[in-house]
């Protein structure tokens, strides 16, 4: 993996190169990654994995036509084969009318922002064998456990580099850090499995292992005796763990290149409200620390702090340059991309913001509802916005959880689910996308 410096400088020179052989524009990404893994089970080490590589990709323009091509092999003669295969490529290709770079007047021109997205570290498998097993162990000990599926840890750190024929050369450094544990309650048919799981940039900033593991065991044996409840129409809370989830419907939606394909269900609702007045999601690229924290989009662009719903409206959609050609606005510096292929559209630190009311209270707001932590299938049309998923929880009554739940499905539209949730006051910034509680007042409940 390359320096910060080496990276941005063999990006550039690829460019340079593409524009000499006669590219009209051109871009270059370098990816570099190290990634090792520990995995136990039962005290014993199951696995340990060691991986490391680089890429470097092209994309170039001739008029309207264009080729992405990319090889791991970074000598001077490959490079030059890669270009000339490039080169070739474009030249074949069909016209497209929305191709090109960003334009020039957006692409960051200015300081790269420092995120302290790596701390250098490169924890030897000792290390992480250690925090695995200790993960694991403390999930054993919760009683009631039975078997453990496993503990892992891992460690990872990655470059990435973008160079532009626009003028735009730059580097950054993310590293990752992962520790989780699986374990099992029950016997036979009553059996349950549950998990917990802590990642960050920083080493330091992980959760201690133990507390891993014991999250891990009391979130297994909370599940035993499980029930199905009454089919109906109830109220449903969406705990942290899957409220996430319906972020990730939502950036799929907003998504330029569906909005273009005219295949989203908030397909004309830029500028209207979406959510419940309140509800704000914001859009957070520079967070310090942030799992998916960026200081310049795939394309060059500036990056900056968004407000995608604000007070429920929605304000934008998500774009870059090609599908923000085709729906003409401005690319919205949410490119993103790797060594090979064009850039494609993604928020960064997502988040919904928290709402006034906490979550006992969200809890206590109706007599019964349903709390759901686990989410099972993909049963959402992105083009109408039905939902039904299968999913497994608890039962609350009076504000107090009761029983366990599971083979259950719940079952809406997202436009109704989106118009009429409440996010509670428990925000936590864990997983890059987040939310916290979340009540929606109705849905269809029913046997999965």
């Amino acid at each position: 993996m390359l320096s910060l410096d080496s990276a941005r400088c063999a990006a550039q020179a690829l460019v340079d190169r593409a524009t000499a052989a006669g590219a009209d524009t051109a871009d270059a990404v370098y990816v570099g990654e190290r990634s090792s893994s520990v995995s136990v089970r039962l005290g014993a080490l199951e696995q340990v994995n060691r991986s490391e590589g680089e890429e470097i990709g092209l994309r170039l323009f001739l008029g309207q036509r264009s080729a992405t091509v990319a090889s791991s092999d970074l000598a001077d003669d490959a490079l030059a084969a890669l270009v000339e295969r490039a080169m070739a490529m474009a030249a074949e290709a069909p016209e497209d009318p929305y191709a090109g770079l960003a334009p020039d007047d957006l692409v960051l021109r200015g300081d790269i922002a420092i995120l302290d997205t790596d701390d250098g570290q490169d924890p030897d498998p000792a290390a992480l064998r250690a925090r695995a097993l200790e993960a694991e162990q403390a999930a054993l000990a919760v009683p009631g456990v039975t078997n453990s599926s496993g503990g892992s840890a891992s460690a990872s750190a990655s470059t990435f580099a973008l160079a532009t024929s626009a003028g735009f050369a730059g580097a950054s450094r993310s590293s990752g850090y992962s520790c989780s544990a699986g374990v099992i309650a029950g016997e036979g048919a009553g059996m349950q499995r549950d998990h917990a799981w802590h990642s960050a940039r920083h080493f330091d900033d992980l959760d201690p292992a133990e507390e891993i593991g014991r999250l891990a065991g009391e979130r297994v044996v909370a599940r035993l005796y499980s029930t199905r409840p009454k089919p109906g129409r109830m109220p449903v809370l969406f705990d942290p763990r899957v409220a996430s989830t319906l972020l990730g419907h939502l950036a799929g939606a907003i998504s330029g290149s569906a909005v273009a394909r005219k295949s989203s269900f908030l397909q004309d609702r830029l500028g209207s409200r979406v959510f419940a007045p309140g509800v704000t999601i914001v859009d957070d690229p520079l967070r310090l620390r942030g799992l998916r924290s960026r200081p310049f989009d795939g394309e060059g662009l500036g990056v900056a702090r968004m407000e995608i719903v604000a007070d429920g409206m929605l304000n934008s959609w998500i774009a870059e340059s090609a599908a923000a050609r085709q729906l003409g606005i401005a690319p919205t510096g949410h490119a993103v991309r790797g060594a090979g292929g064009a850039p494609g559209a993604s928020p960064s630190n997502f988040y919904m913001a928290a709402g006034p009311r906490s979550r006992d209270a969200l809890l206590a707001a109706f007599p019964e509802a349903l709390l759901v932590t686990e989410l099972i299938g993909q049963g959402v049309n992105s083009v109408t916005g039905d939902y039904s998923r299968g999913a497994a929880g608890f039962m609350v009554r009076g504000g107090a959880i009761a029983e366990p739940v599971a083979e259950i499905t719940i079952a809406s539209n997202l436009v109704d689910m989106f118009a009429t949730l409440e996010p509670g006051s428990d925000l936590k910034f864990r997983r890059g996308v987040d939310a916290p509680t979340l009540l929606i007042p109705e849905m269809t409940v029913g046997a999965a």
